[in-house]
């Protein structure tokens, strides 16, 4: 039987990611919620395909506007639900904490109550609910790799505004008994990221020093933090065999990747697959530097693994090569860019 899947968020590069994961791994229909200012270059591909209603439907919709979600809740129904849209910056969150807060806290609640408000009672859909590893915050080394009953210690208005979605997908799943599941994704990059994550504002900067555009020069903030990297990927695959697998109603898991490094090493691997001949300079800027940083981010994924077997499958280096290659052609096709 075709099933319907509801991605908030789809213009993203995780919710674009899993569109292309749906359509070549399913024969099932897939609803894209997007808001009407959203950007769809990274849906482009799949434009023509929306057009024609050929599995794809776009609908407006904003998770800050309950009613505009009661509308597409009640006129799909959808089977699965990813719940993937939000205010995602940590750095940006410094400087927008209340936008954060109510887009990733409220405008979950708004999407849970317009679930739990249904008009049909028989209506009980799979939700995957996003939260973050920044909820954990800074942990002792003593505690890592960090297993999902760790303390939560947010260390940015962001992290703080993940903690709430945290907790209020698993309310709603033991309180009114809706199908929620909870995750925290460990860090997770390849090609779409935006650009005001570490690894992708490298890259991009790497990118533009190739192309003659910048000079050798790549700004950074603090390149000692630690991270366990996973491919976007190998990510959204795991959202899917989530949704289909026997979770309980209200249950969280950690995810991630295999391959650790510092943020120093992560751009030492990426400054390796440059074309550019010349020496590339390090600049610390103080504006990319957090007040807290949350700086020992390693998961335990074992509950998940044994939940649903997953397990990545592509290559740190891999990661960093495609996500190098997607900043090169970026540039290629629109030449002004601004160095975030």
């Amino acid at each position: 039987m075709n099933k319907k899947h509801l991605i908030t968020g789809v213009t993203g590069m995780v919710g674009s990611h899993l569109l292309d994961f749906l359509l070549e791994n399913t024969n099932d229909t897939i609803i894209g919620l997007c808001r009407w200012r959203s950007p769809l270059d990274n849906v482009k591909n799949h434009l023509e395909r929306a057009n024609d209603n050929s599995r794809i439907i776009f609908e407006n919709a904003d998770i800050n506007d309950i009613t505009s979600l009661i509308r597409v809740i009640n006129k799909h129904r959808p089977d699965y639900i990813y719940h993937l849209a939000a205010q995602s910056y940590p750095q940006t969150s410094f400087s927008a904490p209340i936008d954060t807060l109510n887009t990733n806290i409220i405008g979950t609640t708004n999407l849970l109550e317009s679930i739990r408000l249904k008009v049909d009672e028989s209506y009980n859909p799979a939700i995957h609910v996003c939260s973050s590893s920044e909820v954990f915050g800074r942990v002792p080394k003593e505690r890592v790799p960090i297993v999902e009953d760790e303390l939560f210690h947010p260390a940015s208005p962001y992290a703080i505004s993940k903690a709430g979605t945290d907790l209020v997908g698993r309310y709603y799943g033991e309180a009114f008994n809706m199908r929620t599941v909870v995750t925290r994704m460990f860090t997770h990059t390849g090609p779409r990221r935006g650009d005001v994550f570490a690894e992708s504002s490298f890259a991009k900067q790497i990118a533009l020093i190739e192309a003659g555009i910048s000079s050798p020069k790549i700004k950074v903030g603090n390149l000692d933090s630690l991270r366990t990297f996973a491919d976007v990927r190998d990510a959204v695959k795991a959202y899917y065999l989530l949704l289909n697998s026997d979770f309980k109603n209200g249950d969280y898991f950690n995810i991630g990747g295999t391959h650790t490094c510092t943020i120093g090493e992560m751009l030492d691997s990426l400054i390796s697959l440059s074309t550019f001949d010349g020496e590339i300079l390090i600049e610390t800027e103080s504006k990319r530097l957090r007040p807290i940083d949350a700086d020992l981010q390693i998961p335990n994924v074992d509950k998940f693994k044994r939940l649903t077997g997953w397990k990545p499958e592509i290559e740190f280096m891999k990661t960093m090569k495609d996500l190098l290659d997607y900043w090169r052609l970026e540039i290629k096709s629109k030449q002004n860019q601004l160095i975030r």
